[in-house]
């Protein structure tokens, strides 16, 4: 059979509002968001229900056809982008947004795959509960593409990775079967726990249709504290500080350096210089609580007290509006787009066991400037919870082409380091295409073959997301 020919076996059976085939309507879903892979498809499927999904992926498993599952293409790995196969299908969950139910005295939500997050954590206000998953890209990543890559975000030092917001799953197989694993039960001690091998596998072992979320109690109160540190080991004795003080109120401890202000400052709008100088590191925190607000700054006062008086901060700034919070957030959310301004550049989503992260960042710096003495580190990321963006971008005056000449050399220096220390070398991105290579080489053979056990058991004909993770 052609690809013409499936294709329009896809029209028939799906209809031509569900199937796109034309070369210019299938054009938009070939590329990932940073322009860094392009692929082939014979066909774009947007399917409405699960029903439609089944349907889709049972024909091309007859048929033997590659399927690419697909959210909100904010993902930064390659994982939802076709390789250069001109039979794949995109297979689409845009169209699959509905918020199938809300539960406030369960504290539950059920929601498609396609939603996206930050309506679902609108939605979640709406009833007065938090949906704590968070991220700069939440406006139009999806939920689907949450969970199959197990995002972390900012609140994970409070309330953990994705895998740990998920109650239940719904997917389909490569079969066209359908996994009903959609329950909302916080205690199910009956045996393997299927959905976790769909969490974060990349839609390489079924295609995730809904999921069931954890809600909590909303935080009406929130603050948002900026403190500039010399080191990042005097930003990990603030944490300790910080974690002592305000244990589970802590919800967000992110860390960035001054070149990244320097950099949000040039390339973004509406960003203030925070303080009346620059320092060389900046952390972060958000405490967030139910009780009254006179209450949370008062702690945060007498915090941030003692870390001025033990030296364990250069300066602070507390927010006292909701303005002011949102404005120093920007400072942390506008680094991603700020580098995409500046240029291609090398990301490096890391982590390590926290208290291995100044020297890793010291010899990981030391390493990389031995062998291209002007890159430009920009470093930033989750603190609190050992995650790190290890991000380099070209010396100055460099052509653009430099990242894609010299990434492959920075790369290898870079995970290295992350391997002698323990680390893993994806913390909340994935794997993907980009990191693959990396993948097989650095994980351990055991749990590579009981992986590709797995795939062979989900997946026999191996049609879901070729060419990612294994």
């Amino acid at each position: 059979m052609t690809t013409s020919d499936f294709a329009q076996r896809l029209v028939r059976a799906l209809g031509p509002d569900t199937v796109l085939t034309a070369a210019d309507d299938i054009a938009p879903w070939l590329s990932d968001w940073r322009g860094l892979y392009n692929g082939q498809a014979q066909a774009v499927v947007r399917p409405r229900t699960t029903e439609g999904v089944a349907q889709c992926l049972a024909l091309c498993q007859q048929a033997g056809v590659p399927v690419v599952p697909r959210g909100g293409n904010t993902g930064l790995c390659g994982g939802a982008t076709p390789d250069q196969a001109p039979a794949n299908v995109v297979l689409s969950l845009d169209r699959m947004n509905a918020v199938r139910s809300i539960d406030t005295i369960a504290n539950t939500m059920v929601a498609e795959a396609g939603c996206i997050l930050g309506n679902l954590r609108r939605a979640a206000e709406d009833v007065n509960r938090l949906l704590p998953l968070s991220l700069a890209a939440e406006d139009s990543c999806q939920i689907g593409g949450n969970v199959s890559t197990n995002a972390g975000g900012v609140n994970v030092v409070r309330y953990g990775m994705t895998r740990e917001l998920v109650l239940g799953i719904e997917a389909v197989l490569p079969t066209g079967e359908i996994f009903h694993g959609l329950r909302t039960l916080r205690k199910d001690n009956t045996g393997y726990d299927l959905k976790q091998l769909l969490i974060g596998a990349e839609g390489t072992l079924g295609v995730i249709t809904a999921v069931a979320l954890r809600l909590f109690p909303r935080n009406s109160v929130r603050s948002v504290v900026l403190a500039a540190v010399q080191s990042p080991e005097q930003a990990l004795q603030l944490a300790e500080l910080v974690n002592e003080q305000c244990g589970p109120r802590l919800q967000a401890y992110e860390f960035f350096t001054g070149d990244c202000v320097d950099l949000v400052l040039t390339h973004a709008q509406g960003v203030q210089e925070p303080f009346a100088q620059r320092y060389p590191g900046y952390v972060l925190m958000e405490l967030a609580d139910t009780a009254d607000e006179d209450a949370l700054n008062a702690l945060l006062e007498n915090v941030m007290g003692a870390a001025l008086e033990r030296e364990l901060c250069l300066d602070a700034a507390v927010s006292t509006s909701l303005a002011q919070l949102q404005a120093l957030w920007k400072l942390r959310e506008e680094i991603s787009e700020a580098q995409r301004a500046d240029g291609p550049h090398l990301k490096h989503d890391i982590s390590l066991p926290i208290e291995q992260i100044p020297a890793f960042m010291q010899s990981a710096e030391q390493r990389v400037r031995a062998a291209y003495p002007d890159i430009r580190p920009f470093i930033f990321g989750h603190f609190g919870d050992g995650n790190l963006h290890y991000n380099l971008s070209r010396p100055a005056g460099a052509p653009r082409e430099w990242a894609a000449e010299q990434g492959d050399a920075v790369t290898d220096i870079v995970l290295d380091e992350v391997n002698r220390y323990g680390g893993s070398i994806s913390a909340e991105h994935g794997i993907g295409q980009l990191k693959r290579d990396h993948f097989l080489h650095s994980k351990d053979p055991l749990e590579l073959r009981l992986m590709r056990d797995i795939k062979r058991i989900f997946d026999p004909a191996g049609i879901l997301n070729p060419g990612k993770l294994l």
